[in-house]
């Protein structure tokens, strides 16, 4: 009985509906704006925290970057004081590796922004990283074409590449570069490798699409291993069964013995890990989603304001008819079901026509930026909740209103 009445409500609303093309109109855009607002918002920032988050899971749960600044804050240490520390060694990288009894792998890095060439293609300032062998245990990546550095090649510094998607576009477009040979400042360098595409976002900018990799003995050519700023870390990774805490305890141990830091004494190095992020953007994630709710709130407010005032409409045009279906025996809550069933498709059918536009706005967005943001089931199920409870509430005091009217006076009413 009760999906009869469904029924032939939905096929009255329907109708209604199609009739009054102009006011459908008005109904569905307030809220097909709304929904595109707060989804638009939702989308957006979904993609923002799902860029930081993936940025950081590549840092690794279990791996921690011994470096000159910290990735955080610290009230206790003055900046004037960190400018004076020297930076992560190769000799502190020999200490931890042969004093260490918790670490699977480490890798010393440095970081230099240099000139690329290939015949007559630059590709200027880009990240060139000089790591020692175990950066491929270390730090998590794919490499599309070719291959990563032999052992061989490793400690002896030889003159061979890796380079991001980005770097093999700017300078190859659609050649196959394996195998090419680039100039890397002024030193030649074969390319052995490309590294899969990482794509824009989160922390990195674009992670290793516009690095190139190189040994680290090959990157002493064009990059000064004195210089009291250079841009270089210690990446380490523990052992299975050893905690991120035992771990950051060893590594500072053994690096206050190899400086020769007396007790008492303040750390002149920096023990860094992912954690530090993830506490401090947690905050950052609940503003976001609190600012989504205030803005989109507003927007889909405007169009629940919108639909009811239309559905005040329809009701008064409708009055007559109304008393006469009450007259032949139509009950209050098919008449109450009739005029909430009418707000609910209209503010459904705008919802869903705000998806369509957010899905739109992300194809746009991905084929002119590659950005990876996507429109998420749960945004879906969200905008299709949110339309159907503002078809509800917007459209109950007029459904009510209906319902309660007198079939004789309704019958007798003339809008």
């Amino acid at each position: 009985m009760w999906l009869k009445m469904f029924r032939e409500s939905f096929l009255f609303a329907f109708g209604s509906v199609v009739v009054n093309k102009l006011r459908t109109f008005l109904s569905l855009f307030g809220i097909t704006i709304g929904i595109v607002s707060i989804i638009s918002v939702f989308t957006v920032f979904d993609w923002m925290e799902n860029s930081i988050r993936e940025s950081i899971a590549t840092l690794g749960d279990n791996t921690i970057y011994v470096e000159k600044w910290p990735w955080t804050p610290d009230a206790n240490i003055k900046w004037w004081d960190m400018i004076k520390w020297p930076p992560p060694s190769v000799d502190d990288y020999d200490a931890l590796v042969r004093r260490s009894t918790s670490v699977q792998a480490a890798s010393f890095t440095v970081g230099s922004g240099e000139s690329i060439k290939y015949r007559g293609n630059l590709a200027s300032e880009t990240y060139v990283l000089g790591a020692t062998h175990d950066f491929q245990d270390v730090r998590s990546f794919e490499i599309e074409n070719g291959r990563y550095f032999t052992q061989n090649e490793s400690s002896a510094g030889k003159p061979v590449a890796i380079i991001g998607s980005e770097v093999a576009r700017k300078l190859f477009d659609n050649v196959q570069p394996v195998g090419k040979e680039i100039t890397i400042s002024k030193y030649k360098a074969q390319v052995i490798g490309v590294f899969k595409k990482e794509g824009k976002g989160g922390l990195s900018d674009n992670g290793m699409d516009e690095a190139v990799l190189v040994p680290l003995d090959f990157s002493r050519q064009f990059v000064n291993f004195r210089n009291p700023f250079l841009n270089s870390d210690i990446m380490i990774r523990g052992k299975e069964g050893v905690s991120v805490q035992q771990l950051s305890d060893e590594v500072v141990m053994i690096l206050r013995a190899a400086r020769r830091i007396g007790p008492g004494k303040e750390n002149n190095f920096s023990i860094n890990q992912a954690s530090q992020i993830t506490s401090t953007l947690e905050p950052v994630f609940r503003g976001i989603n609190i600012a989504g709710w205030i803005i989109g709130g507003f927007s889909i407010l405007v169009g629940g304001f919108g639909i009811a005032n239309i559905m005040f409409v329809s009701v008064r045009e409708r009055t007559s008819i109304i008393g006469i279906q009450m007259a032949l025996g139509a009950k209050r809550r098919w008449i109450l079901q009739q005029f909430l069933t009418e707000s609910v498709l209209l503010s459904v059918t705008g919802g869903i026509l705000g998806l369509i536009l957010v899905f739109i706005g992300t194809v746009f967005v991905n084929y002119f930026f590659t950005l990876g943001m996507h429109l998420t089931a749960g945004n879906i199920i969200l905008a299709i909740v949110i339309s159907a409870t503002i078809g509800i509430v917007a459209g109950f005091a007029p459904a009510s209103a209906a319902s309660r009217m007198n079939p004789v006076e309704a019958i007798g009413y003339s809008f």
